[in-house]
């Protein structure tokens, strides 16, 4: 395109009004000014546009195939312009958040829902991520969010602290039963038993991994599992032992569906919150939601 868009916004009008006073009154510019312009357009697209007289212009043939693609995109873009005041009035935006499946299904849909009343607008996205995973795609830009898990080196990221989460060892009272048969006593549980855990990408087996070394247990047959809720329904089965986050089986705590194991040096509490990358511009949306998580009580 040849043409900047003020030569067919010129057009434009002179088209619908039929005559070159009234456009250069509506547009706030001289009629030579619209004549030159005109002009100029119908040298560049070597066609005449119009057929003057001395009642005003009308379209050639030509002009009327041009004005049909012309009044079309100036009605896009009016539409366009509308959809962004509405959104601007709205608050609407688009916020990408992640989070592992255990933390969006026990943490995040329930905040999401209070924070969906005060900004309904907002168009949400979520990915369901690995602590670790979420993090690489924080520092990426491909993420406005997460709720992690937290590491141990923050480095170019921002942590807002929601909470402390307990891991603990739970079992059916029947497995641990048929393991004292067998001869195993209390301190030797996680030693002989089947050990259901994350798989080793989580960052909650990592933290499990190296309580297990800094207190020298040397599990012996071990089962990955993909995610927590897959992990608490096979241990529920009596598979074996699971390591779960203790505000996830509080129910069934209460209940003795399952049984936590005791352990003579307690796994120490880890905290969650709210991550995104500090160097990352933060968008409307994005600076909504801070806004709410801040001032938010669980």
């Amino acid at each position: 395109m040849n043409q900047n868009l003020s030569s067919y916004r010129i057009f434009y009008a002179v088209a619908n009004t039929g005559n070159i006073s009234k456009t250069a009154k509506e547009l706030y510019i001289s009629q030579p000014a619209v004549s030159k312009s005109i002009q100029k357009l119908e040298e560049s697209l070597e066609v005449k546009l119009f057929d003057r007289s001395s009642r005003g212009v009308t379209l050639t043939p030509e002009g009327e195939l041009l004005y049909a693609y012309v009044k079309s995109a100036f009605e896009t873009l009016a539409v366009g312009e509308n959809k962004l005041r509405r959104s601007v009035s709205l608050g609407i935006g688009n916020l990408a958040i992640g989070a592992s499946s255990t933390l969006c299904k026990y943490i995040l849909l329930p905040y999401l829902k209070d924070f969906i009343k005060q900004c309904p607008h907002i168009n949400i996205s979520i990915a369901c991520h690995s602590t670790n995973d979420t993090l690489k795609l924080l520092e990426e830009g491909k993420l406005d969010i997460g709720l992690i898990g937290k590491p141990q080196h923050l480095k170019s990221i921002n942590f807002h602290s929601l909470r402390e989460i307990e891991d603990i060892f739970v079992a059916t009272q029947d497995y641990l039963h048929n393991l004292q048969i067998r001869g195993v006593n209390r301190r030797q549980i996680l030693q002989n038993c089947t050990l259901m855990q994350l798989n080793r990408e989580n960052m909650t087996r990592q933290y499990i991994d190296s309580y297990f070394q800094d207190n020298h247990i040397l599990p012996q047959d071990t089962i990955e599992v993909s995610n927590m809720d897959l992990l608490i329904e096979m241990t529920k089965t009596g598979l074996g032992a699971g390591c779960v986050i203790r505000d996830f089986v509080r129910t069934e705590l209460q209940s003795g569906t399952l049984v936590e194991i005791p352990l003579d040096i307690p796994i120490h509490k880890r905290e969650i919150g709210f991550a995104y990358n500090k160097n990352a511009k933060i968008s409307k949306s994005l600076a909504y939601f801070i806004q709410f998580y801040e001032n938010y009580k669980f």
